[in-house]
């Protein structure tokens, strides 16, 4: 793989070597996944690959070979992971020291520098109910971080009343681009860009995501005049970021709860303009989940971007399908 050390050293030793000497590059690549006893995988240019025992990567989506699925749909002949390996790993990406990272454990992630971030999944402890912590972790999702600088440069023009950001929020099933898409927004709107004075801009970045802070500094460009709240829970970061950091703009990835919604009314009153983004691969989509239906209808959003695939057989996603006004109805906005 060219390039990638950062990814690179957090595997297994292992397992390092089958995927440094994988002919892909690591700005294609999307997903590592490990699962104790089953194949390794990853998502390389919207496909996925197993491998061989020999380390060479095979094609697993929609086009298996019969040489590698049997009967009931299981991959057969491919390198499978072991317990050792995926504990390694861990240990790797915690710097030995996972009591360190026990509120992130308790979220199911880990972010390590660079910004990628691993997803965790095992058994769960329970303390009155509540998630405390994971243990005997058995599955990964390193998901490899890749900023896309630029991305939302033809959305300027669209986001834009005079000097006033508008309330906008991006719209697409998962894993088409739209945070990727939300955070070359804020970078533009905290920098300045299209003739448009920077401004501050305050991110509640529950998962990590946009910013991607290691251990408090953002690895992810954001943005001059950016604050980020990592790993707080939206609607209470939204709320502190307006008490204390006094920003123009506010932005929250993947909105969708009551708290949520509440948040966003509250930023709108304080006269903060706002981005956001939501699970949906249609406007009419928003408008059937309950808790959406509410801001939609009071008109909170003044744009709202559709993120989908053009042609069913592309890998290409992101690619922005059509921008609505507050009203629902379509727009013809200059550059999109």
């Amino acid at each position: 793989m060219r390039g990638g050390d950062e990814i690179l050293k957090i595997l297994a030793g292992s397992l390092r070597g089958i995927i440094g000497q994988a002919p892909f590059s690591f700005e294609d690549l999307q997903e590592i996944k490990l699962r104790t006893e089953r194949p390794l995988l990853c998502r390389y240019q919207g496909r996925e690959y197993g491998f061989l025992e020999t380390g060479h990567p095979v094609e697993t989506g929609k086009k298996v070979s019969e040489l590698h699925q049997d009967s009931s749909g299981r991959l057969k002949g491919l390198r499978k992971v072991s317990a050792r390996e995926v504990k390694e790993t861990l240990e790797y990406a915690g710097n030995y020291s996972l009591y360190a990272y026990e509120e992130e454990l308790r979220q199911g992630f880990l972010t390590v520098q660079g910004g990628h971030r691993i997803g965790l999944a095992g058994r769960a402890v329970l303390e009155d109910g509540r998630i405390r912590t994971l243990k005997q972790v058995s599955f990964l999702n390193i998901r490899l971080a890749h900023q896309v600088k630029g991305c939302a440069a033809k959305l300027l023009p669209c986001l834009y009343e005079g000097e006033r950001v508008q309330n906008t929020l991006i719209i697409s099933p998962p894993g088409f681009g739209k945070t990727t898409l939300l955070r070359d927004m804020i970078r533009l709107i905290s920098n300045g860009a299209g003739g448009h004075a920077g401004v501050t801009v305050g991110v509640a970045d529950e998962r990590s995501e946009l910013a991607a802070c290691y251990q408090g500094v953002p690895q992810n460009d954001v943005g001059e005049r950016t604050d980020v709240l990592d790993a707080c829970p939206k609607a209470q970061g939204l709320f502190m970021l307006i008490r204390s950091m006094a920003p123009k703009v506010v932005a929250a990835d993947e909105i969708g709860s009551d708290e949520d919604v509440l948040a966003l009314r509250e930023a709108a009153y304080c006269g903060c303009s706002i981005l956001a983004t939501a699970h949906g691969a249609s406007l009419e989509e928003i408008r059937e989940k309950p808790s959406l239906e509410k801001i939609y209808k009071e008109g909170i959003f003044e744009r709202y971007v559709l993120l989908g695939r053009r042609d069913p057989d592309s890998n290409q996603v992101g690619q922005i399908l059509e921008v609505f006004g507050g009203d629902g109805k379509a727009g013809t906005y200059h550059g999109i």
